[in-house]
């Protein structure tokens, strides 16, 4: 195989950081580690530098010796940029133009995979499924703008210079590695680009006619057929994608269990793949836990996001997509300045501020270095007991103020993962962070309920709906709501890990127990918010976050961050996070008293400012702890578990009956809103490329069944006039000439005999007293009194003449058959498609002897009597 090197390798690599290492959204596989890769990006960022000047509280010594890596994107304040940072799609501009035609073997190459023995070609709706073999051995050049376009691949969650465990198993090309694949790639990320141009538009495979030369036709249908069977392109609510998208049922029943983001994104896939699907939701409404609530009063109303509510990057993520087809007022960008106040309602110094985040970020640097040196033993020990140690061994010279700040910033963490620090895995809490989606974090004004309304319109769900059982099998799905059961051909379960966690739903059978262990390792944990509609705006607009401290760690969660959406939410509204163990004490706590603390805390803040506070004029507290069909917020990796658990989740099981979905079933994109989406186009695909596989196999069956049947057919009429007879023996032979003794015969055997038999049966009968041997004896008796019987076997033709030839009637026969020949005898189906052509070419030569003379044939009949 030739190897070639990468058409991206002349970018230059910042030499030190944390490498980010792009993945496909649907794989179930981490990406292996490449350092050679040639990337059109610089591939790593730098170390973040720190100030020899610089001070900070001595618990958290900066000469403490461990190095600082890259800027994790769960530590960052509110989950968004604190500070301006290096992108990960920062682009070293190339020029491709340069590249020269590539004739020679290249001994480094970034790209070096071997196919594997197990591929299996998945069905993709290309129109041209041939193999790629007429492809030029020089590097296509369709846009010279190439690191662009590979850029915008990488965000959509494609490698730059390598394929997807998705795009092999498609069998893609047909080499891994080589030139083909380079143009693959590049064909690929073209499609990509010019399907971003124009998202509410069809794109057509024709439209590429001009730039991709007719013998790269091959390439460009696997190209496109794969980006359009995994839905990266021509997906989402535009009206021009859904004319070409309706289409009439023609496949098997499907049931999606659930109508969040992850239902609904499935749903709409199979739907346009033909498959009759029908989504049953338990609740009154679709979205899960994407909720945006109207609230109005005293002529005001805003949009109150009780749920998913940031679009966290904006550069792959197809519910940004979806938002551009929408149309309406951009997308609002989070902006980073985010002040906190004190818990007197001052605000915080922001030297002060910047010196403790600088610290806890030292410190979660710290505890990433000790995981390194601790192995696997970090699985068993908490980020939560980490930092304690941490805190305690460096904490006597620590400030009131710098405590709670450094508690503010545990709380913000413990909003990110919805989980306990106490419960996040040393290990792998983060392991997701590398593949954050670069781009802006937003809002959609008008709430994300948008989305979700303009995902389920049309679509078949059934509400207040609730699950009870799951039964599944090899010949399908039975789904039981209430007094009604769906039968379907496959079922998607998308419910939240809370819910399988509670056993909610029986199983029948029970879950594999990888399944169930992956289940009860993964961590669900707690958000909680206060919604609040205000008769007017009293605080800065400017900005679209602030915080609070608290003086107890065990409520530094308790209303620690606002959000504005003012901007957003089309009326004055303000929504109060709780997170951590505030938020679990929340569930218990009245809607009142929730208010009133949340009213003291803004009015600490505001009054000062000279500003007042007025009652709200509607108010909405979550409770998503106790909510039935959630049972929790967002998944998060805990102690022991790890992210091989979010792939175990997505197993399908039952022999490809059952999938499941959700954010929680991603170890990429987990407690995110397009990770959830993300999981639903995956399911669609995995569950087409199962029934595609399974209408092969019946069609195979049921092709060998109608052979099978023919021959059993036509060997039953070509005995009817067997060439040698004895006993319950006959013997076709081949049409090999009659000298021949390797000519293939057919040896039938016949029990239970009957009509013209029937004095054979009585002649082998009597013989029998002679041998002593049951074997025959047996098999006569038990059928003679049912019906007639046959079993065959193969073998040559002086065999079958050495047969006849054998003394002591039947019962000797077969012992000679078994015994010295050592032969079996089977049923016809286990004759195999050997006979079957010996079947046929029996039944050709005697179609054409019957044109010969009788005498021939009566001549032949004697010679084998």
């Amino acid at each position: 195989m030739k190897i070639y090197p990468s058409i991206y390798s002349s970018v230059n690599h910042i030499p030190k950081g944390k490498t980010a290492q792009p993945a496909a959204p649907m794989s179930s596989e981490p990406p292996p580690p490449s350092p050679s890769s040639s990337l059109p990006f610089p591939s790593t960022l730098p170390v973040q530098q720190q100030n020899p000047n610089h001070t900070t509280a001595s618990w958290l010594n900066p000469n403490f010796p461990f190095v600082t890596p890259l800027f994790a994107r769960k530590r960052e304040r509110t989950r968004f940029r604190r500070r301006p940072r290096v992108s990960l799609l920062t682009p070293t501009p190339i020029s491709i133009s340069s590249i020269p035609t590539i004739t020679t073997v290249s001994t480094a190459s970034s790209s070096d995979h071997s196919v594997p023995d197990d591929i299996i070609t998945i069905s993709i709706p290309a129109s041209d499924p041939t193999p790629h073999s007429d492809v030029s051995e020089e590097i296509i050049v369709i846009n010279k703008d190439a690191t662009s376009e590979a850029i915008t691949a990488l965000s959509s969650g494609f490698p730059a210079d390598t394929l997807t465990e998705e795009e092999i198993d498609a069998n893609v090309v047909s080499i891994v590695g080589g030139i083909e694949q380079v143009n693959y790639i590049l064909i690929r990320n073209h499609i990509l680009c010019k399907w971003r141009e124009n998202v509410s538009t069809w794109l057509t495979k024709e439209s590429f006619a001009d730039v991709v030369p007719a013998n790269y036709q091959s390439l460009l249908n696997s190209a496109y057929g794969f980006l359009m069977f995994y839905g990266y392109i021509n997906f989402g609510v535009a009206p021009a994608i859904k004319e070409h998208t309706k289409v009439e049922p023609r496949r098997k029943s499907v049931v999606v269990i659930g109508a969040g983001l992850a239902g609904l994104a499935a749903s709409r896939q199979l739907m346009a793949f033909g498959f009759k699907v029908i989504v049953l939701e338990a609740r009154k409404r679709c979205g899960g836990r994407v909720y945006t609530k109207k609230v109005e009063g005293l002529g005001k109303s805003a949009a109150a996001e009780l749920g998913g509510s940031v679009l966290t990057g904006t550069l792959g993520n197809p519910l940004a997509i979806i938002a551009r087809q929408l149309g309406g007022s951009q997308l609002h960008k989070v902006r980073e300045n985010c002040p906190i106040y004190s818990t007197d309602g001052s605000p915080v110094d922001p030297v002060l501020d910047s010196k403790v985040e600088n610290a806890f970020n030292r410190l979660l640097d710290k505890a990433s270095k000790l995981r390194q040196c601790m192995g696997d033993v970090a699985m068993d020990v908490s980020l939560g007991a980490a930092l304690e140690t941490f805190r305690e061994v460096y904490g006597d010279a620590v400030s009131e103020e710098e405590m709670n700040l450094f508690n503010w910033h545990l709380a913000n963490l413990e909003y990110a993962n919805a989980g306990l620090l106490s419960k996040l895995s040393l290990a792998f809490w983060d392991q997701d962070d590398p593949y954050d989606m670069g781009g802006d974090h937003c809002f959609l004004p008008g709430g994300n309920g948008r989305l979700v309304q303009a995902l389920a319109e049309n679509m078949p769900i059934v509400y207040e709906k609730t699950v009870h059982a799951i039964r599944y099998g090899a010949d399908g799905v039975q789904v039981v709501t209430g007094g009604q059961v769906y039968e379907c051909d496959m079922a998607l379960c998308t419910v939240p890990v809370g819910v399988l966690k509670s056993r909610l739903i029986q199983f029948v059978p029970e879950l594999p127990q990888r399944k169930l262990d992956a289940i009860k390792r993964m961590g669900f944990g707690l958000l909680n918010k206060v919604a609040m509609l205000f008769p007017h705006v009293f605080w800065n607009t400017d900005l679209d976050t602030f915080g609070h401290l608290s003086d107890e760690p065990t409520r530094r969660g308790e209303f620690f961050l606002f959000y504005n959406y003012a901007t957003v939410a089309g009326g004055p509204l303000l929504i109060a996070l709780v997170a951590g163990e505030a938020a679990h004490a929340f569930e218990t706590m009245s809607p009142t008293d929730a208010v009133v603390l949340v009213l003291q805390i803004l009015k600490g803040i505001f009054d000062p400012q000279g500003i007042q506070v007025p009652d709200p004029i509607q108010t909405v507290c979550t409770r998503w702890g106790v909510d039935t069909y959630s049972l929790g917020s967002y998944s998060h990796v805990s102690v022991g578990s790890s992210g091989d658990d979010y792939d175990i989740l997505a197993e399908s099981i039952g022999d490809g009956r059952l999938f499941f979905a959700g954010e929680a079933t991603t170890r990429r994109y987990p407690a995110t809103m397009h990770g959830a989406f993300l999981s639903g186009l995956r399911e669609a695909a995995n569950m087409t490329n199962h029934a595609n596989a399974r209408a092969l196999r019946q069609k195979l069956e049921k092709s060998s069944s109608k052979n099978i049947e023919s021959c059993a057919s036509l060997l039953t009429d070509l005995f009817r006039e067997p060439d040698i007879e004895f006993g319950s023996f006959s013997a076709i032979f081949g049409p090999k000439t009659v000298a021949d003794p390797r000519s293939t015969a057919i040896l039938r055997v016949t029990f239970g005999s009957c009509g013209k038999k029937n004095n054979n049966v009585e002649g082998f009968k009597s013989e029998q007293k002679h041998t002593n041997k049951p074997l025959f004896q047996q098999l006569q008796s038990h059928y003679n009194q049912q019906q007639q019987f046959h079993v065959y076997t193969l073998l040559s033709r002086q065999q079958a003449l050495e047969l006849r030839e054998v003394r002591g009637g039947d019962e000797m026969r077969l012992h000679y058959l078994t015994e010295k020949l050592n032969v079996k005898l089977v049923g016809r189906r286990g004759l195999g498609s050997a006979a079957d052509t010996v079947i046929a070419a029996i039944k050709d030569e005697r179609a054409s002897k019957r044109t010969k003379p009788v005498s021939v044939l009566v001549k032949r009949r004697g010679m084998s009597n």
